[in-house]
């Protein structure tokens, strides 16, 4: 008899998307587990490349202290561990270009710059 419960794995990629679809769209920040480091990331666009999915966002926090300089970072969706949506709200910042050509018919969904 097949156990038809979806494991926690094939579960999470579709659930992480749910998640940074939500933060995009209403501009919060997300708390996440990247490299066995938690991690406080202001997500701008969600977006596939070689068939996986990736979000491109400022890193606001690593381990409770803020970076050196501001810059987007591009972190694999299945590298994200223990993501939670925050209170916290951003701005998106200039740094991001939406209209990189890395982005050009790739995009899933980008924050509202208005």
């Amino acid at each position: 008899m097949h156990n038809m419960t979806s494991t926690p794995d094939q579960s999470a990629p579709s659930n992480a998307n749910a998640l940074l679809l939500q933060a995009i769209a209403l501009r919060k920040c997300i708390t996440a587990t990247y490299n066995r480091m938690v991690c406080t990331l202001a997500p701008h666009i969600l977006y596939t490349k070689h068939d996986d999915v990736f979000v491109d966002a400022i890193t606001l926090e690593r381990d409770g202290q803020p970076p050196k300089e501001i810059k987007l970072g591009t972190f694999k969706l299945a590298g994200l561990k223990d993501i939670e949506v925050t209170d916290r709200s951003f701005v998106p910042d200039a740094i991001f270009n939406p209209g990189d050509i890395k982005y050009d018919r790739v995009t899933l969904f980008v924050v509202d710059r208005t």
